[in-house]
């Protein structure tokens, strides 16, 4: 007889971070996540992490989704089979319909678990990997030109390759940042920007052809999210590669960013697609339409950074430089051993499963609802 799920654990979990970062105007200290422990009847056990946005709204904050699967999810859970994903997905879909997140964070542990008892690594559950070693993306801040430039120069020297850019709705001020940057760290590097939706379509193309002699690999999410009209006049008309970054939520929305021809690159993490099995297909979709995919998301634990890791060395469709990045910008970790990706490149981890351990006092001390 298959051993069935016979406990669910949940973690809500806020990680310092290193200082305050902040994103498309939202600054935070710390980063809010979702740890969950299932075990077997066999006493397996198959662990994973989600990392809502800091800009999630309800119902899909960390501590919802985290009472989502305390509450609703986990307890239906019990006594299934955890290698049946179908099955874990059509209850979630009846019971948190509006929570997909969540239903990644089950998900996820229930193919850990499974990695664990036949001794795969995660990767090797979608296919396994075509790469043997990864490469990070660094990133820069909405800093001015000559503090961008050794923060990137400090980037190039610890190993990295690429990195991007934050940039705002300033021309004048951004343009100078970028052109800093290129100046600080040579031809050898590739260079991303980022505006986390912060222009009008007016603002993004004279940012291209401010930055046009920087030879710039992409300008990611220039317009608003719903502005596909938009991003697609900037990708015509701005001389730069467009990856969509928050217009991204699930296969639906990659659909529709792919019907409106509106990007070069689409970009994910696999809480926002939904799952490891969602983002496998979403990879795929991508990868027809002709769109490489940046994988990763910026401010994440170990567990998720690991899985990203994992599936990223899946595909020679994923653009080099993953954005899986959490492990550099927090104090700490909620696992036995630490995740160093401080020289921008890892070789591909091996598992079973993830290949880490959980540490229950570090999940203590980090406890959400203590913090919040």
């Amino acid at each position: 007889m298959t051993a069935t799920i016979s406990k669910v654990e949940v973690f809500g979990v806020a990680m310092p971070l290193v200082g305050t970062f902040t994103s498309g105007g939202v600054s935070k200290s710390a980063t809010k996540c979702v740890v969950v422990r299932l075990t077997d009847s066999d006493g397996g056990i198959g662990i994973s992490s989600i990392d809502p946005s800091g800009r999630a709204k309800s119902p899909n904050t960390a501590q919802e989704l985290a009472a989502a699967v305390r509450d609703r999810l986990g307890p239906a859970m019990i006594g299934e089979d955890p290698v049946n994903i179908n099955r874990m997905f059509e209850i979630a879909a009846k019971l948190i319909p509006t929570q997909p997140s969540a239903a990644a964070a089950m998900e996820m542990a229930c193919i850990e678990l499974v990695c664990r008892r036949t001794g795969m690594a995660f990767h090797d559950y979608v296919g396994g990997a075509v790469l043997d070693e990864v490469l990070f993306n660094a990133w820069v801040g909405e800093l001015p030109p000559d503090e961008a430039a050794a923060e990137a120069k400090q980037w190039q020297d610890a190993g990295f390759k690429s990195m991007k850019i934050k940039v705002g709705n300033d021309v004048a001020k951004d343009s100078a940042r970028v052109a800093a940057v290129r100046d600080a760290v040579g031809s050898d590097v590739k260079l991303r920007m980022d505006a986390n939706q912060q222009c009008n379509v007016e603002q993004a193309l004279a940012l291209c052809h401010a930055v046009k002699s920087c030879d710039m690999q992409l300008f990611e999410q220039p317009t608003p999210k719903d502005d596909l009209e938009g991003l697609a006049k900037v990708r015509r008309e701005g001389g730069i590669a467009i990856m969509a970054d928050e217009s991204i939520s699930d296969h639906e929305s990659l659909i529709r960013v792919i019907n409106a021809d509106c990007a070069d690159f689409v970009k994910f993490g696999i809480t926002q697609a939904g799952g490891l099995l969602p983002s496998a297909r979403m990879i795929s979709t991508a990868e027809a339409a002709g769109l490489q995919v940046v994988m990763g998301h910026g401010f994440g634990l170990d567990l998720s950074t690991i899985a990203e890791i994992m599936i990223g060395a899946t595909s020679r469709n994923i653009l080099p430089g993953l954005e899986c990045v959490g492990p550099l910008k927090v104090t700490d970790t909620v696992a036995t051993t630490r995740l160093d990706i401080g020289k921008g490149s890892i070789a591909l981890p091996s598992g079973p499963g993830l290949g880490i351990e959980l540490d229950d006092a570090k999940l203590a001390q980090y406890n959400l609802s203590d913090q919040a």
